[in-house]
């Protein structure tokens, strides 16, 4: 099998399931191709802890990991049609209630370890920090692109909004987290 099939060259591409081909330039595509932008930045920021680890960074490495996988599972919904939903299933290809709270409980754990900026943050402290950054605003388009998506009915019964929505959240602590924004931890 090529990697290339030069179907896509009319700029059109196929979703998942079958059905209709779409515009490379329709929302559907760009919201989805905007969570592989995503994955790609988790990727470095991932990249960048490398294998020398910390406990903490361990603990970050993991996280990102899991979260980028989470991301196909965004990018599987969005890319099937309104009309083929049916086929979805949950935690693989849809976005279930249980992962928006696990990311909600990810978020709590870390805020109650890492001091929370007081002021605007540039990003840049560190390498993964500025990566989960880059991640954060990339998703924060995904969601825009999925809110557009979802106001034209094209996401009916969908947790994919309320997802990126926190993950981009988790995505804000998780870089003061590798900035070293960590309290100290008394035993």
């Amino acid at each position: 099998m090529r990697i290339y099939t030069r179907k896509g060259d009319t700029g059109s591409t196929g979703l998942l399931f079958g059905g209709d081909r779409v515009s490379k330039a329709h929302l559907r595509t760009e919201a989805y191709g905007t969570t592989d932008e995503a994955v790609a930045a988790l990727g470095l920021a991932r990249a960048w802890i490398g294998s020398e680890t910390d406990r903490t960074e361990a603990r970050l490495a993991s996280l990102i990991l899991q979260l980028q996988r989470e991301l196909f599972v965004v990018g599987a919904e969005l890319a099937t049609h309104v009309d083929r939903r049916d086929r979805l299933a949950d935690g693989s290809t849809r976005v279930t209630v249980e992962m928006v709270t696990a990311l909600e409980r990810h978020i709590d754990e870390l805020e109650q370890v890492v001091d929370q900026p007081k002021e605007f943050v540039v990003p840049g402290e560190s390498q993964v920090g500025a990566g989960l950054d880059l991640a954060r605003t990339i998703v924060r388009r995904a969601e825009r692109r999925a809110v557009g998506l979802a106001s034209t009915d094209e996401l009916p019964d969908s947790q994919v909004v309320p997802y990126l929505n926190r993950l981009a959240d988790l995505l804000f602590v998780m870089a003061r987290a590798a900035d070293g924004g960590f309290r100290p931890v008394r035993d």
